[in-house]
């Protein structure tokens, strides 16, 4: 099986992401940055603001639009719903883990050990989290991670380089029409340092010409829909960047260290991406040490990069996760080849902690699962022995594979138990809805169906709007004072008045109070209920 991965090795990633993400795609709750974008994906549809983005009826700039559109033409295709808008991040996922592939084999000569870089990024923590918590930025880096690869045959080769240099323009366009110049500052700048530092820039006075079309192509692809929008509405535009700007050095302030702690994020692959790291004892272990000099250089420069701006989070880091992948894998290739022989416990203890750790998780999931689930499993015992069995069998098999120094079988049992989380453990996400979990699904029909309109006020979450499925106006300005529309009857929505708002408003309308929608997933005596998931639904007849 492992020989038949490894001879398609394309086919293999591409089957991976999509065997591991499509089944459940629609599982996961909607977060606050994916709701936005679907909310503007579904005003792009039914109110054709397609270039003139909005996020309930009021313009949204920013966010450049790429993202958006792709997720609203699959809405088009595939209907109006999560799957449908989450799919394009699925191919996403599926590019990056191509192209860092393809230029891992650049890099080593190795499909073997590229394919393995390549396992690595798709299955690290945020590659997966990034595409529901802010899912802009997938595509920003995708584009970004084609536009190296090119960018990095350009630079190495000495002829028929002008496929790559217009590849490597296009996408940098597409990067920038993702998420501006986000990933040109924390993954395309680091790479090109690193390079610089590594390989040099040599025959270079030919290319000039390539360089300068690139970044024509780029400007022209990533730049247009920007001066478009600056020419059609200029005074949001500027009020929306200046807002945006100053964010950058007051909002989220962090110290430089905050993300010392990055080789975290790779979630299960945290140990050998920190020993990865651990230069001095790589050094003379890797097969290609100049390979392995720019992964490390790259991946470092990101990380001080990110830290010289003051607005830092920990999303923000996913793009290190990429050459990170790639210095892991130098370790990686190095226990395949060498831990069989290997003798000294300091190299063979880490090994055996990290994955015998996954291999107990997976054997003791069915207890885990159970205990913390068991007065909600009615109706989800099939999903739970389903899951139970998978993971225990994958667990067990790690044990044994790793008791006989079997790394690469490790290495790809491990990759097969984190897929298998999203397929046969995911769905028990449906068994954790809380009793308090209320649906505002059905509110728009009942609205109707009683012959009035529905306002928002009080601030109503994305998360509420984009479930509601319709835009939900605002009768309070940005100074929270409140404009009642001329209805004489009409359904509100808001966080909970005090009783000195009820009493202002009581003077002009009969309140009555219909239910609290709370669509928090976890208890409302846990830290992590958030009152701004929680609206009140009250209707209002003018006195």
């Amino acid at each position: 099986m492992i020989k038949i991965i490894e001879k398609h090795p394309i086919i293999t990633i591409c089957i991976m992401v999509a065997v591991m993400l499509l089944p459940n795609l629609h599982v996961m709750q909607v977060t606050i940055m994916e709701a936005r974008n679907f909310i503007t994906a579904r005003e792009m549809i039914l109110d054709n603001h397609w270039l003139l983005t909005t996020m309930n009826g009021e313009a949204r700039y920013e966010k450049p639009p790429l993202p958006t559109w792709l997720s609203a033409i699959s809405a088009l295709i595939f209907g109006i719903q999560v799957y449908a808008l989450r799919l394009p991040t699925v191919f996403m996922i599926m590019l990056l883990g191509v192209f860092v592939y393809k230029l891992s084999v650049s890099l080593v000569q190795n499909k073997v050990h590229s394919l393995v870089n390549a396992c690595l990024v798709i299955t690290a923590f945020y590659t997966v989290g990034i595409t529901i918590e802010a899912p802009w930025d997938i595509y920003a880096h995708g584009f970004m991670m084609v536009a190296i690869y090119n960018l990095f045959q350009l630079f190495q080769k000495t002829s028929n380089y002008w496929t790559h240099t217009l590849i490597a323009g296009i996408c940098l366009g597409f990067s920038f029409l993702s998420k501006g110049p986000v990933s040109l500052y924390a993954l395309f700048l680091p790479f090109v340092l690193a390079y610089a530092f590594t390989y040099k820039f040599k025959a270079f006075k030919p290319k000039t010409f390539s360089i300068f079309s690139v970044l024509i192509l780029m400007l022209a692809i990533g730049g247009w829909w920007f001066i478009y929008v600056r020419l059609i509405d200029p005074e949001t535009f500027t009020h929306i960047t200046q807002k945006e700007t100053s964010n950058w050095g007051s909002y989220n302030i962090r110290p430089f260290y905050y993300y010392w702690s990055f080789f975290t994020q790779s979630g299960i692959w945290t140990i050998p991406a920190f020993i990865s790291l651990l230069y001095p004892y790589l050094k003379t272990r890797v097969r290609n040490l100049k390979a392995y000099k720019f992964s490390f250089y790259w991946t470092l420069i990101a990380v001080v990069l990110l830290s010289l701006i003051p607005e830092k989070k920990s999303r923000y880091l996913m793009p290190v996760l990429i050459p990170l992948a790639i210095n892991t894998g130098f370790y990686i290739d190095y226990l395949i080849q060498h831990f069989k022989t290997l003798k000294d416990k300091r190299e063979t203890i880490p090994v055996y902690f990290n994955f015998g750790l996954i291999a107990a998780i997976g054997i003791v999931f069915p207890v885990i699962a159970y205990l913390g689930l068991k007065d909600q499993l009615q109706g989800f015992w099939i999903q739970y022995i389903t899951a139970s069995i998978v993971l225990f069998s994958i667990g067990i098999l790690i044990f044994i594979n790793l008791k006989n120094k079997a790394i690469k079988t490790v290495f790809y049992l491990t990759v097969l138990f984190y897929g298998s989380i999203f397929i046969v453990a995911l769905p028990l996400y449906n068994a954790m809805v809380p009793e308090h979990y209320t649906k505002i699904t059905t509110l728009k029909d009942e609205a109707k169906t009683k012959g009035i309109n529905v306002y928002g006020s009080n601030y109503v979450s994305p998360e509420m709007i984009w479930l509601y499925g319709d835009v939900l106006p605002s009768i309070a300005d940005d100074n929270d004072e409140l404009h009642f529309p001329k209805d004489n009857r009409f359904g509100l929505l808001a966080r909970e008045f005090t009783d000195a708002e009820l009493q202002s408003i009581g003077e002009l309308y009969n309140i009555d109070f219909v239910r609290t929608y709370d669509i928090n997933m976890a208890d409302s005596s846990s830290k992590k209920h958030n009152d701004r998931l929680v609206n009140t639904y009250y209707i209002l007849t003018k006195k």
